[in-house]
């Protein structure tokens, strides 16, 4: 099992700390730096401003949200970036939510399995730098009945193939992954449930389009805290899952509330959603069971932290992607390093 960074958002006041997290995970021999983009700061930026100070780290968009960007421009900036880094760009691609979509974008969040599987094969079939046609449902290349005409990609990517990544939590988004990508980026991760809420629908995916799971990624986010208090740790992260169980999407779209609701915490889910729409954020955050916080984050002593990395690469994760907690940027580097430390002790580094 490889390990991963995850810097998050760029422009919350940690952007000097977030360079030096980068660069000193590019040091330990962490596999990729993930960066990702909401309504805020956009993440081929960071990768960019990562990449031109760091030496042998993947750089990867966790995500670059499909709504933003016509596919074609998504696949100049894939060639772009991993020409410009030497090869080491993952594309990290996701529909985002309705709020966002709609609310930011002005684009309609509709279909959005068909919407990713066309945006796919024609950031795929640009980047494999063929003259661009296509006749979809959402897209038509080049426009019928106008001046446009079949062209191609000028510039040429570092690689013949760019891994290209899908965020999926839903069943049937995690088995179009599983069947059109090279690796699933999963949020909310445990290790008890992922064969029921993830890993199932990934194999149904790859077995539909004739593969196995060999060679695909399965990339979770986890945020790490390093220390004895595994309460206080996870009291942390409080603030962190409300937000995305009870704030992420309206009372019948949220995708993370529906994932809580898998992993057995129906009532909870409810609850906190309620509770963070109707204004309580403090009291969803503390409707939120410390069993939920700590079977999906890392906490604790390194040593804990290891067992817990057995258990995720036995259920079939490949990169573990870590989000190192701390409020210090001394913190944020000794979480790096317990990080690869509890990979050591497992035995599964490679």
């Amino acid at each position: 099992m490889r390990l991963g960074i995850n810097l998050g958002y760029w422009g919350a006041g940690m952007d000097g700390d977030n360079l030096a997290v980068a660069q000193e995970a590019d040091r330990l021999g962490y596999d990729v730096c993930w960066a990702a983009e909401a309504y805020g700061s956009d993440a081929p930026t960071v990768l960019s401003w990562v990449a031109a100070q760091t030496e042998s780290i993947d750089v990867g968009s966790a995500i670059m949200q499909i709504p933003a960007r016509q596919p074609a421009m998504t696949a100049m900036t894939a060639a772009t970036l991993d020409s410009l880094s030497g090869g080491r760009f993952r594309l990290g691609l996701g529909v985002s939510g309705p709020q966002v979509s709609e609310g930011w974008y002005g684009v309609t969040f509709d279909k959005p399995l068909a919407r990713t599987r066309e945006y796919v094969e024609i950031v795929r079939k640009a980047m494999a730098r063929e003259r661009l046609t296509y006749e979809g449902q959402h897209w038509t290349l080049p426009l019928p009945g106008g001046p446009g005409k079949p062209i191609k990609l000028t510039v040429h990517p570092q690689r013949e193939h760019i891994p290209l990544y899908i965020a999926a939590i839903g069943p049937k988004n995690l088995e179009q992954t599983g069947e059109i990508a090279d690796g699933a980026l999963l949020i909310f991760p445990s290790a008890d449930h992922l064969e029921d809420t993830a890993m199932r629908y990934l194999r149904a995916g790859r077995e539909k389009a004739g593969r196995t799971m060999d060679g695909f990624d399965v990339c979770p986010t986890l945020p790490l805290a390093v220390g004895d208090d595994i309460k206080g740790l996870a009291d942390m992260f409080r603030p962190y899952t409300a937000l995305y169980v009870g704030g992420m999407g309206s009372p019948k779209q949220n995708f993370y509330n529906q994932l809580a609701q898998r992993m057995g915490y129906e009532k909870e889910a409810a609850e906190i959603q309620e509770k963070y729409l109707s204004g309580d954020k403090a009291g969803a955050a503390a409707a939120v069971p410390h069993q939920l916080i700590d079977q999906t984050t890392l906490l604790g002593s390194v040593e804990r932290i290891a067992d817990r990395m057995q258990a995720y690469a036995a259920a079939g994760v490949t990169t573990l992607t870590l989000a190192p907690a701390g409020f210090t940027l001394d913190e944020r580097i000794a979480a790096l390093r317990a990080g690869t430390d509890a990979l050591e002790r497992s035995g599964l580094a490679q």
